[in-house]
Protein backbone atom coordinates (compact mmCIF):
# COMPACT_ATOMS: atom_id res chain seq x y z
CA UNK A 1 0.00 0.00 0.00
CA UNK A 2 1.30 3.47 -0.90
CA UNK A 3 1.84 5.36 2.35
CA UNK A 4 2.41 8.70 0.64
CA UNK A 5 -0.19 11.29 1.45
CA UNK A 6 -2.38 12.35 -1.48
CA UNK A 7 -1.73 15.80 -2.91
CA UNK A 8 -3.39 18.22 -5.31
CA UNK A 9 -1.70 19.67 -8.41
CA UNK A 10 0.45 22.76 -7.90
CA UNK A 11 -1.47 25.97 -8.47
CA UNK A 12 -4.80 24.51 -7.34
CA UNK A 13 -6.59 24.77 -4.00
CA UNK A 14 -9.01 22.92 -1.75
CA UNK A 15 -11.62 25.17 -0.15
CA UNK A 16 -12.67 24.25 3.39
CA UNK A 17 -16.19 25.07 4.63
CA UNK A 18 -14.82 28.13 6.44
CA UNK A 19 -13.18 29.37 3.25
CA UNK A 20 -16.25 28.59 1.14
CA UNK A 21 -18.41 30.70 3.45
CA UNK A 22 -16.12 33.67 2.82
CA UNK A 23 -15.94 33.03 -0.92
CA UNK A 24 -19.73 32.75 -1.07
CA UNK A 25 -19.95 36.13 0.68
CA UNK A 26 -17.76 37.72 -2.03
CA UNK A 27 -19.68 36.11 -4.88
CA UNK A 28 -23.05 36.94 -3.31
CA UNK A 29 -22.21 40.63 -2.92
CA UNK A 30 -20.94 40.91 -6.51
CA UNK A 31 -23.93 39.01 -7.95
CA UNK A 32 -26.32 41.42 -6.22
CA UNK A 33 -24.61 44.39 -7.87
CA UNK A 34 -24.57 42.71 -11.29
CA UNK A 35 -28.25 41.79 -11.16
CA UNK A 36 -29.22 45.24 -9.89
CA UNK A 37 -27.55 46.64 -13.02
CA UNK A 38 -29.48 44.38 -15.40
CA UNK A 39 -26.89 41.66 -16.04
CA UNK A 40 -28.16 38.10 -16.65
CA UNK A 41 -26.33 34.91 -15.53
CA UNK A 42 -24.59 32.66 -18.06
CA UNK A 43 -22.44 29.51 -17.93
CA UNK A 44 -20.31 27.90 -20.64
CA UNK A 45 -18.50 24.51 -20.73
CA UNK A 46 -15.20 24.04 -18.92
CA UNK A 47 -13.65 22.88 -22.20
CA UNK A 48 -13.73 24.57 -25.58
CA UNK A 49 -12.47 23.54 -29.00
CA UNK A 50 -8.89 24.74 -29.39
CA UNK A 51 -9.97 26.47 -32.59
CA UNK A 52 -12.06 28.75 -30.34
CA UNK A 53 -9.28 29.47 -27.86
CA UNK A 54 -6.06 29.75 -29.87
CA UNK A 55 -5.04 33.04 -31.42
CA UNK A 56 -7.18 35.12 -29.02
CA UNK A 57 -4.64 35.80 -26.26
CA UNK A 58 -1.44 36.39 -28.19
CA UNK A 59 1.46 33.95 -28.49
CA UNK A 60 2.18 33.97 -24.75
CA UNK A 61 -1.45 33.22 -23.92
CA UNK A 62 -1.54 30.32 -26.37
CA UNK A 63 1.44 28.78 -24.53
CA UNK A 64 -0.53 28.88 -21.27
CA UNK A 65 -3.54 26.92 -22.56
CA UNK A 66 -4.21 23.57 -20.89
CA UNK A 67 -4.78 21.12 -23.74
CA UNK A 68 -6.86 17.95 -23.36
CA UNK A 69 -5.59 14.81 -25.06
CA UNK A 70 -8.00 13.27 -27.56
CA UNK A 71 -9.98 10.28 -26.29
CA UNK A 72 -8.92 6.71 -27.00
CA UNK A 73 -5.61 5.82 -28.62
CA UNK A 74 -4.53 9.35 -29.50
CA UNK A 75 -1.19 8.09 -30.88
CA UNK A 76 -2.78 5.65 -33.32
CA UNK A 77 -2.36 7.86 -36.40
CA UNK A 78 0.99 9.39 -35.42
CA UNK A 79 3.93 7.89 -37.28
CA UNK A 80 7.28 7.04 -35.71
CA UNK A 81 9.05 9.73 -37.73
CA UNK A 82 6.61 12.36 -36.43
CA UNK A 83 7.18 11.24 -32.85
CA UNK A 84 10.95 11.26 -33.26
CA UNK A 85 10.81 14.79 -34.67
CA UNK A 86 9.58 16.07 -31.27
CA UNK A 87 7.94 18.95 -33.14
CA UNK A 88 5.38 19.97 -30.55
CA UNK A 89 3.72 22.62 -32.73
CA UNK A 90 3.16 20.12 -35.53
CA UNK A 91 2.02 17.28 -33.28
CA UNK A 92 -0.23 19.22 -30.88
CA UNK A 93 -3.22 19.67 -33.25
CA UNK A 94 -3.22 15.93 -33.98
CA UNK A 95 -3.09 14.96 -30.29
CA UNK A 96 -5.50 17.48 -28.87
CA UNK A 97 -8.61 19.17 -30.25
CA UNK A 98 -9.96 20.64 -27.00
CA UNK A 99 -8.63 22.74 -24.13
CA UNK A 100 -9.71 24.14 -20.76
CA UNK A 101 -10.96 27.70 -21.02
CA UNK A 102 -8.31 30.36 -20.39
CA UNK A 103 -10.81 33.08 -19.49
CA UNK A 104 -14.56 33.73 -19.72
CA UNK A 105 -14.48 36.46 -22.38
CA UNK A 106 -13.63 34.34 -25.43
CA UNK A 107 -16.22 31.64 -24.57
CA UNK A 108 -18.73 34.46 -24.13
CA UNK A 109 -17.91 35.83 -27.59
CA UNK A 110 -18.31 32.31 -29.01
CA UNK A 111 -21.69 31.99 -27.26
CA UNK A 112 -22.87 35.34 -28.65
CA UNK A 113 -21.88 34.36 -32.19
CA UNK A 114 -23.66 30.99 -31.90
CA UNK A 115 -26.84 32.49 -30.41
CA UNK A 116 -26.96 35.80 -32.28
CA UNK A 117 -30.57 35.32 -33.43
CA UNK A 118 -31.94 34.67 -29.92
CA UNK A 119 -30.01 37.37 -28.04
CA UNK A 120 -31.47 40.82 -27.39
CA UNK A 121 -28.76 43.43 -27.95
CA UNK A 122 -27.26 45.17 -26.08
CA UNK A 123 -26.69 41.92 -24.19
CA UNK A 124 -25.60 42.18 -20.55
CA UNK A 125 -24.35 39.00 -18.93
CA UNK A 126 -22.39 37.98 -15.87
CA UNK A 127 -20.52 34.71 -15.48
CA UNK A 128 -18.80 33.22 -12.41
CA UNK A 129 -16.81 30.08 -13.22
CA UNK A 130 -13.29 28.62 -12.92
CA UNK A 131 -10.64 29.12 -15.62
CA UNK A 132 -7.29 27.40 -16.13
CA UNK A 133 -3.84 28.69 -17.10
CA UNK A 134 -0.59 26.69 -17.31
CA UNK A 135 1.24 29.47 -15.50
CA UNK A 136 3.99 29.26 -12.90
CA UNK A 137 2.19 29.19 -9.52
CA UNK A 138 3.05 31.91 -7.04
CA UNK A 139 1.29 33.95 -4.38
CA UNK A 140 -1.92 35.36 -5.83
CA UNK A 141 -1.42 33.44 -9.12
CA UNK A 142 -3.03 30.04 -9.54
CA UNK A 143 -3.41 27.51 -12.35
CA UNK A 144 -7.08 27.07 -11.54
CA UNK A 145 -8.96 30.12 -10.35
CA UNK A 146 -12.37 31.72 -10.51
CA UNK A 147 -13.27 34.73 -12.59
CA UNK A 148 -16.32 36.84 -12.08
CA UNK A 149 -17.13 38.61 -15.36
CA UNK A 150 -19.65 41.19 -16.47
CA UNK A 151 -19.89 42.16 -20.15
CA UNK A 152 -22.10 44.39 -22.27
CA UNK A 153 -21.97 43.55 -25.96
CA UNK A 154 -23.73 45.12 -28.93
CA UNK A 155 -23.19 48.84 -28.28
CA UNK A 156 -20.42 51.43 -28.63
CA UNK A 157 -21.83 53.67 -25.89
CA UNK A 158 -19.31 54.90 -23.33
CA UNK A 159 -22.08 54.70 -20.73
CA UNK A 160 -21.14 51.01 -20.54
CA UNK A 161 -17.59 51.80 -19.39
CA UNK A 162 -19.03 54.19 -16.82
CA UNK A 163 -21.37 51.44 -15.59
CA UNK A 164 -18.37 49.20 -14.99
CA UNK A 165 -16.70 51.87 -12.85
CA UNK A 166 -19.94 52.32 -10.88
CA UNK A 167 -20.27 48.52 -10.42
CA UNK A 168 -16.71 48.28 -9.06
CA UNK A 169 -17.45 51.09 -6.60
CA UNK A 170 -20.68 49.52 -5.38
CA UNK A 171 -19.28 45.98 -5.18
CA UNK A 172 -16.32 47.14 -3.09
CA UNK A 173 -18.64 49.09 -0.82
CA UNK A 174 -20.62 45.89 -0.16
CA UNK A 175 -17.39 43.99 0.51
CA UNK A 176 -16.12 46.66 2.91
CA UNK A 177 -13.10 47.54 0.74
CA UNK A 178 -12.55 51.27 1.14
CA UNK A 179 -9.02 51.91 -0.09
CA UNK A 180 -8.77 50.94 -3.76
CA UNK A 181 -7.81 52.49 -7.09
CA UNK A 182 -9.38 52.01 -10.51
CA UNK A 183 -6.69 52.67 -13.09
CA UNK A 184 -8.02 53.61 -16.51
CA UNK A 185 -6.34 54.13 -19.86
CA UNK A 186 -7.15 53.66 -23.55
CA UNK A 187 -5.48 51.74 -26.33
CA UNK A 188 -6.01 54.86 -28.44
CA UNK A 189 -3.88 56.87 -26.00
CA UNK A 190 -1.17 54.21 -26.11
CA UNK A 191 -1.20 54.17 -29.91
CA UNK A 192 -0.89 57.96 -29.92
CA UNK A 193 2.04 57.75 -27.50
CA UNK A 194 3.77 55.10 -29.58
CA UNK A 195 3.44 57.20 -32.72
CA UNK A 196 4.76 60.41 -31.14
CA UNK A 197 7.65 58.60 -29.42
CA UNK A 198 8.64 57.02 -32.73
CA UNK A 199 7.44 53.47 -32.06
CA UNK A 200 4.45 53.54 -34.39
CA UNK A 201 5.79 50.72 -36.55
CA UNK A 202 6.52 48.54 -33.49
CA UNK A 203 3.43 49.16 -31.43
CA UNK A 204 2.92 45.58 -30.23
CA UNK A 205 6.50 45.39 -28.92
CA UNK A 206 6.05 48.80 -27.26
CA UNK A 207 2.83 47.65 -25.54
CA UNK A 208 4.33 44.35 -24.39
CA UNK A 209 7.37 45.95 -22.74
CA UNK A 210 5.41 48.85 -21.21
CA UNK A 211 3.01 46.34 -19.64
CA UNK A 212 5.94 45.00 -17.57
CA UNK A 213 6.53 48.36 -15.87
CA UNK A 214 4.74 47.64 -12.59
CA UNK A 215 6.37 44.23 -12.22
CA UNK A 216 9.93 45.10 -13.35
CA UNK A 217 10.35 48.81 -12.61
CA UNK A 218 11.47 51.71 -14.82
CA UNK A 219 15.17 50.83 -15.04
CA UNK A 220 14.55 47.22 -16.12
CA UNK A 221 11.93 48.30 -18.65
CA UNK A 222 14.30 50.91 -20.09
CA UNK A 223 16.99 48.26 -20.50
CA UNK A 224 14.52 45.98 -22.28
CA UNK A 225 13.53 48.78 -24.66
CA UNK A 226 17.22 49.34 -25.46
CA UNK A 227 17.90 45.64 -25.97
CA UNK A 228 14.83 45.44 -28.24
CA UNK A 229 16.30 48.05 -30.56
CA UNK A 230 14.61 51.23 -29.36
CA UNK A 231 16.98 54.19 -29.43
CA UNK A 232 18.40 56.15 -26.51
CA UNK A 233 16.38 59.24 -27.50
CA UNK A 234 13.17 57.19 -27.38
CA UNK A 235 14.01 55.80 -23.94
CA UNK A 236 15.00 59.24 -22.58
CA UNK A 237 11.67 60.79 -23.67
CA UNK A 238 9.70 57.86 -22.26
CA UNK A 239 11.58 57.96 -18.94
CA UNK A 240 10.83 61.68 -18.66
CA UNK A 241 7.13 60.82 -18.89
CA UNK A 242 7.39 57.85 -16.50
CA UNK A 243 8.98 60.06 -13.85
CA UNK A 244 5.72 62.06 -13.76
CA UNK A 245 3.31 59.16 -14.33
CA UNK A 246 1.80 59.33 -10.83
CA UNK A 247 0.68 62.94 -11.29
CA UNK A 248 -0.16 62.89 -14.99
CA UNK A 249 -3.76 63.89 -15.66
CA UNK A 250 -5.82 63.83 -18.84
CA UNK A 251 -5.09 67.54 -19.39
CA UNK A 252 -1.33 66.88 -19.23
CA UNK A 253 -1.62 64.31 -21.99
CA UNK A 254 -3.64 66.66 -24.22
CA UNK A 255 -0.52 68.71 -24.92
CA UNK A 256 1.67 65.68 -25.51
CA UNK A 257 -0.86 64.06 -27.87
CA UNK A 258 -1.78 67.29 -29.70
CA UNK A 259 -0.51 65.93 -33.02
CA UNK A 260 -2.25 62.53 -32.71
CA UNK A 261 -5.90 62.33 -33.69
CA UNK A 262 -6.08 58.78 -32.34
CA UNK A 263 -4.55 59.79 -29.01
CA UNK A 264 -6.83 62.80 -28.63
CA UNK A 265 -9.86 60.63 -29.41
CA UNK A 266 -8.81 58.28 -26.62
CA UNK A 267 -8.47 61.16 -24.16
CA UNK A 268 -11.93 62.47 -25.12
CA UNK A 269 -13.38 59.00 -24.50
CA UNK A 270 -11.77 58.77 -21.07
CA UNK A 271 -13.05 62.23 -20.12
CA UNK A 272 -16.62 61.28 -21.01
CA UNK A 273 -16.35 57.93 -19.19
CA UNK A 274 -15.25 59.67 -15.99
CA UNK A 275 -18.01 62.27 -16.31
CA UNK A 276 -20.67 59.58 -16.85
CA UNK A 277 -19.39 57.55 -13.90
CA UNK A 278 -19.70 60.57 -11.60
CA UNK A 279 -23.36 60.93 -12.62
CA UNK A 280 -23.82 57.24 -11.78
CA UNK A 281 -22.62 57.90 -8.24
CA UNK A 282 -19.07 56.53 -8.52
CA UNK A 283 -16.41 58.16 -6.35
CA UNK A 284 -14.16 59.91 -8.90
CA UNK A 285 -11.37 60.03 -6.30
CA UNK A 286 -11.03 56.27 -6.76
CA UNK A 287 -10.52 56.47 -10.54
CA UNK A 288 -7.08 57.49 -11.81
CA UNK A 289 -5.82 57.93 -15.36
CA UNK A 290 -2.62 55.93 -15.86
CA UNK A 291 -0.99 56.15 -19.31
CA UNK A 292 1.32 53.23 -18.44
CA UNK A 293 -1.57 50.76 -18.15
CA UNK A 294 -1.21 48.44 -21.14
CA UNK A 295 -2.98 45.18 -20.25
CA UNK A 296 -4.83 42.87 -22.64
CA UNK A 297 -3.94 44.73 -25.80
CA UNK A 298 -4.14 41.57 -27.90
CA UNK A 299 -7.89 42.20 -27.98
CA UNK A 300 -8.74 45.45 -26.14
CA UNK A 301 -9.31 48.32 -28.57
CA UNK A 302 -10.56 51.18 -26.39
CA UNK A 303 -10.71 51.85 -22.65
CA UNK A 304 -8.68 49.59 -20.33
CA UNK A 305 -9.35 49.08 -16.59
CA UNK A 306 -7.35 47.65 -13.72
CA UNK A 307 -8.24 47.65 -10.02
CA UNK A 308 -5.79 47.50 -7.13
CA UNK A 309 -6.52 47.27 -3.41
CA UNK A 310 -4.18 49.26 -1.16
CA UNK A 311 -2.37 47.67 1.77
CA UNK A 312 -2.16 44.12 0.38
CA UNK A 313 0.77 42.21 -1.09
CA UNK A 314 -0.92 41.01 -4.27
CA UNK A 315 -1.36 42.42 -7.76
CA UNK A 316 -4.53 43.68 -9.35
CA UNK A 317 -7.85 42.15 -8.23
CA UNK A 318 -9.65 42.85 -11.49
CA UNK A 319 -9.40 44.26 -14.97
CA UNK A 320 -11.15 44.69 -18.27
CA UNK A 321 -11.72 46.89 -21.27
CA UNK A 322 -13.43 47.61 -24.59
CA UNK A 323 -13.11 45.07 -27.42
CA UNK A 324 -14.50 46.09 -30.81
CA UNK A 325 -14.42 42.87 -32.80
CA UNK A 326 -13.84 39.89 -30.54
CA UNK A 327 -16.91 38.07 -31.86
CA UNK A 328 -15.70 38.78 -35.41
CA UNK A 329 -13.38 35.78 -35.27
CA UNK A 330 -16.52 33.65 -34.83
CA UNK A 331 -18.33 35.07 -37.84
CA UNK A 332 -20.06 38.00 -36.15
CA UNK A 333 -18.08 41.12 -37.17
CA UNK A 334 -18.65 44.68 -36.05
CA UNK A 335 -20.11 43.86 -32.62
CA UNK A 336 -18.46 45.97 -29.94
CA UNK A 337 -18.38 45.06 -26.30
CA UNK A 338 -16.89 46.05 -22.98
CA UNK A 339 -16.29 43.87 -19.96
CA UNK A 340 -14.69 43.58 -16.56
CA UNK A 341 -13.50 40.62 -14.51
CA UNK A 342 -13.09 40.33 -10.74
CA UNK A 343 -10.51 37.77 -9.62
CA UNK A 344 -12.36 35.97 -6.81
CA UNK A 345 -9.19 34.30 -5.47
CA UNK A 346 -7.27 37.55 -5.31
CA UNK A 347 -10.23 39.37 -3.77
CA UNK A 348 -10.36 36.65 -1.13
CA UNK A 349 -6.65 37.03 -0.38
CA UNK A 350 -6.98 40.82 -0.19
CA UNK A 351 -9.95 40.70 2.18
CA UNK A 352 -8.25 38.08 4.34
CA UNK A 353 -5.14 40.26 4.66
CA UNK A 354 -7.28 43.26 5.56
CA UNK A 355 -9.54 41.27 7.97
CA UNK A 356 -12.67 42.44 6.17
CA UNK A 357 -14.80 39.31 6.30
CA UNK A 358 -17.90 39.56 8.52
CA UNK A 359 -18.49 37.13 11.37
CA UNK A 360 -19.63 33.75 10.07
CA UNK A 361 -22.41 33.05 12.59
CA UNK A 362 -25.18 33.92 10.16
CA UNK A 363 -23.90 31.29 7.72
CA UNK A 364 -23.26 28.54 10.29
CA UNK A 365 -25.51 26.33 12.39
CA UNK A 366 -27.18 28.40 15.11
CA UNK A 367 -28.61 25.58 17.22
CA UNK A 368 -27.99 21.88 17.75
CA UNK A 369 -30.90 19.75 18.96
CA UNK A 370 -29.87 16.75 21.04
CA UNK A 371 -30.83 13.19 20.21
CA UNK A 372 -31.85 10.81 23.02
CA UNK A 373 -33.65 8.30 20.83
CA UNK A 374 -37.20 6.91 20.62
CA UNK A 375 -39.97 9.41 21.49
CA UNK A 376 -37.63 12.42 22.12
CA UNK A 377 -36.00 11.82 18.72
CA UNK A 378 -39.34 12.02 16.85
CA UNK A 379 -40.29 15.19 18.71
CA UNK A 380 -36.82 16.66 18.07
CA UNK A 381 -37.22 16.12 14.32
CA UNK A 382 -40.49 18.06 14.36
CA UNK A 383 -38.82 20.89 16.30
CA UNK A 384 -35.90 20.85 13.87
CA UNK A 385 -38.26 21.29 10.91
CA UNK A 386 -40.04 24.15 12.69
CA UNK A 387 -36.79 26.01 13.38
CA UNK A 388 -35.62 25.62 9.80
CA UNK A 389 -38.96 26.79 8.43
CA UNK A 390 -38.47 30.02 10.40
CA UNK A 391 -35.10 30.61 8.75
CA UNK A 392 -32.88 29.41 11.60
CA UNK A 393 -29.86 27.28 10.65
CA UNK A 394 -30.42 24.17 12.78
CA UNK A 395 -29.31 20.55 12.94
CA UNK A 396 -29.95 17.47 15.05
CA UNK A 397 -27.25 15.17 16.33
CA UNK A 398 -27.84 12.10 14.16
CA UNK A 399 -27.18 9.41 16.79
CA UNK A 400 -28.47 8.66 20.30
CA UNK A 401 -25.12 9.21 21.96
CA UNK A 402 -23.74 10.41 25.29
CA UNK A 403 -24.46 14.06 26.04
CA UNK A 404 -20.73 14.76 26.40
CA UNK A 405 -20.14 13.67 22.82
CA UNK A 406 -23.06 15.73 21.52
CA UNK A 407 -21.86 18.85 23.34
CA UNK A 408 -18.32 18.20 22.08
CA UNK A 409 -19.69 18.18 18.52
CA UNK A 410 -21.38 21.56 19.09
CA UNK A 411 -18.16 22.99 20.54
CA UNK A 412 -15.98 21.83 17.66
CA UNK A 413 -18.39 23.29 15.09
CA UNK A 414 -18.80 26.55 17.01
CA UNK A 415 -22.58 26.10 17.36
CA UNK A 416 -23.70 28.76 19.86
CA UNK A 417 -26.85 27.05 21.24
CA UNK A 418 -27.86 23.51 22.20
CA UNK A 419 -31.50 22.53 22.89
CA UNK A 420 -31.96 19.46 25.12
CA UNK A 421 -34.99 17.33 24.32
CA UNK A 422 -35.39 14.29 26.59
CA UNK A 423 -38.19 12.28 28.16
CA UNK A 424 -38.45 14.50 31.23
CA UNK A 425 -38.59 17.67 29.09
CA UNK A 426 -41.42 16.17 27.00
CA UNK A 427 -43.49 15.66 30.18
CA UNK A 428 -43.00 19.24 31.47
CA UNK A 429 -43.04 21.09 28.13
CA UNK A 430 -39.94 22.98 29.28
CA UNK A 431 -36.65 22.43 27.49
CA UNK A 432 -33.11 23.42 28.46
CA UNK A 433 -31.49 25.88 26.05
CA UNK A 434 -27.75 26.15 26.66
CA UNK A 435 -25.67 29.11 25.53
CA UNK A 436 -22.39 27.44 24.60
CA UNK A 437 -20.45 30.68 24.82
CA UNK A 438 -21.53 31.84 28.30
CA UNK A 439 -22.40 28.38 29.64
CA UNK A 440 -25.77 29.61 30.92
CA UNK A 441 -28.89 27.45 30.64
CA UNK A 442 -32.54 28.41 30.85
CA UNK A 443 -35.80 26.47 30.82
CA UNK A 444 -38.01 27.53 27.91
CA UNK A 445 -40.93 26.30 25.87
CA UNK A 446 -40.24 25.57 22.21
CA UNK A 447 -42.01 28.82 21.29
CA UNK A 448 -39.83 30.79 23.71
CA UNK A 449 -36.63 29.17 22.43
CA UNK A 450 -37.66 29.91 18.87
CA UNK A 451 -38.32 33.56 19.65
CA UNK A 452 -34.99 33.89 21.48
CA UNK A 453 -33.08 32.69 18.42
CA UNK A 454 -35.15 34.81 16.04
CA UNK A 455 -34.37 37.93 18.09
CA UNK A 456 -30.66 37.09 17.91
CA UNK A 457 -30.64 36.77 14.10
Amino acid sequence: MNSDKPAIPRGTQDFSPEVMIKRSFIIGQIKKVFEKSGFLPLETPAMENLSVLTGKYGEEGDQLLFRILNSGNFLENIGDDDLRSRNVKALAPRLSEKGLRYDLTVPFARYVAMNRNEIVFPFKRYQIQPVWRADRPQKGRYREFYQCDADIIGTNSLICEAEIIAIINEAFKGLGIKDFTIKINSRKVLEGMAGILGAGDRMNVFFTILDKLEKMGKEAVSREFISSGFGNDFVARLESMLDRAEVYQLNDMNEFLASSDTGKSGLDDLGRIMEYSRHLGADDRKTRFDFTLARGLSYYTGAIFEVNVSGVSIGSVGGGGRYDNLAGSFGLPGISGVGFSFGIDRLYDAMEQLSLFPAQERFSTRILITNFGDEPEIFALKVLSRFRNRGINAEIYPENDKIKKQLGYANKKGIPFVLFIGSDELKTGKFSLKDMISGQQEELTIDEALQKLLQGN
